[in-house]
């Protein structure tokens, strides 16, 4: 690429070093792409004839099966994924291969591939995240009547449905995907024409090249479209968002399925077991879930450090982009796919369900409304209901057993009827709140 200027073959393990064919190697498709958008447009502006510019095309095309059947040779020598390609072509096809990288630098190639790449593995991404939310749906739509207790501080609060917990995480990767679309939105713009940094002296029709690549746009200043690597930050970020999501889940799914709990089995396909001990039935898809998330949020470090202080333009640190970003990508697929099988194929206890939500005191919440409800001011209601639960301990005697007359004389004898749970349910009617009907009507709603 640069025996012009130097008189000495670069070092073993300079090349070793620098090469990164190794990883980059799977842009080649979005390569060929911008290839031969690029060869067109050198044939509007005189530059390829139209014989040249089939060559290119049909070479390139020849490369691209090669390669997706693995019958190409890459070499280390040649750095990269864009000089293995123009080279492999210049040696196919002759002078017409050498004079494609006319007005173009490996920087906006580069650029250009990674943004088509990540376009394209954002809609796949997309994908997989309604595939885990269908799951969740079928849970959520199955068990909107299943009763259990919602959590604050890992501690029993108040009462609320498997479907209702199931639908927060669906509300969850429901703005992930406004995310993914947003970054889509904001990637999907042609840095090719920039050159190295400054463009080229020889002008092509951005606009056509960028129209035959489905951009929506050209950028606008070349040293940017060079230096920018804000969309894979963004993206990564959106990244390690989706997998809190899953991490929170895998968490909620270890305690559910543990002795404790008991509110979910997770199928045997999707759980494996102990070398010492034959009982143990093991959450290995959660917990694996659970710490490919720190996997995810290192490679947003990542890249987050490479850019930090680099100046305009093109550094060779750029390169670190590409590995936390095609290792980013690869976690966050499977994990999304293997999840929404795990989840598909998983049982709801709904015996163990109902035992935990028949605990009164998930209701001493609305024992405080009941005594709101008769004029008593919140503060003073939830003091009295905190003596009666005091009251309920000292005496072992669960809170809807116990004569709450005799705590204070504000309780009425219809304070029991509190304590019926499908009554409580009924009554969260508000826009977000757990009633069965909201939990049906948003499972509908998320279903489309």
């Amino acid at each position: 690429m640069w025996k012009g200027r130097f008189q000495e073959a670069t070092a073993d393990l300079v090349e070793q070093f620098g090469e990164s064919i190794s990883f980059d190697w799977r842009l080649y498709s979005y390569d060929i792409a911008g290839s031969i958008a690029h060869a067109r447009a050198q044939v509007s502006a005189g530059l390829l004839t139209t014989e040249e510019f089939t060559a290119i095309e049909s070479g390139l095309h020849e490369i691209e099966g090669e390669i997706e059947r693995g019958e190409f040779q890459f070499s280390t020598a040649l750095e990269d994924i864009h000089m293995n390609i123009e080279a492999e072509l210049t040696n196919r096809i002759g002078a017409a291969g050498a004079k494609l990288h006319t007005a173009r630098s490996r920087n906006d190639q580069v650029a250009t591939d990674t943004r088509l790449y990540c376009r394209t593995e954002i809609d796949l991404i997309l994908e997989l995240i309604e595939g885990l939310e269908a799951a969740l749906l079928s849970q959520a739509e199955k068990h909107a009547a299943t009763v259990v207790p919602g959590y604050t501080h890992l501690q029993r609060g108040q009462p609320v449905t498997i479907g209702h917990h199931l639908l927060a995480y669906v509300e969850m990767l429901a703005r992930d995907k406004t995310r993914l679309l947003d970054c889509q939105k904001r990637l999907n713009v042609s840095p090719l024409g920039s050159g190295a940094l400054a463009g080229s002296t020889i002008n092509l029709d951005r606009q056509q090249i960028a129209d035959e690549l489905e951009f929506a746009a050209v950028t606008t200043n070349s040293m940017d479209a060079i230096a920018d690597r804000d969309y894979i930050a963004e993206l990564l970020f959106d990244l390690a968002l989706v997998g809190a999501h899953l991490s929170r889940l895998s968490e909620d799914f270890i305690l559910w399925s543990s002795s404790e709990f008991g509110f979910c089995t997770f199928s045997d396909a999707h759980t494996t077991g102990s070398s010492l001990m034959p009982q143990k039935k093991n959450p290995d898809v959660c917990e694996i879930t659970r710490g490919k998330t720190g996997r995810l949020y290192g490679n947003l470090t990542a890249i987050l450090t490479a850019i930090k202080g680099l100046p305009l333009t093109y550094n060779r640190d750029l390169q670190e982009d590409k590995e936390p970003l095609f290792d980013s990508i690869d976690t966050i697929k499977l994990t999304l796919r293997v999840n929404a099988e795990m989840i598909a194929a998983m049982t709801i206890n709904e015996a163990v369900c109902e035992a935990a939500a028949s605990d009164p005191l998930l209701l001493a919440t609305d024992l405080a409304d009941y005594l709101v409800k008769k004029g008593i001011p919140f503060r003073q209601a939830h003091e009295l209901v905190g003596k009666a639960v005091a009251e309920s301990v000292a005496r072992k005697i669960p809170l809807d057993k116990l004569d709450l007359s005799e705590v204070d004389k504000a309780y009425g004898e219809d304070a029991k009827d509190v304590f019926d749970l499908n009554t409580a349910l009924k009554a969260r009617t508000n826009p977000g709140a757990p009633s069965i009907s909201n939990v049906k009507s948003q499972v509908k709603r998320w279903q489309g």
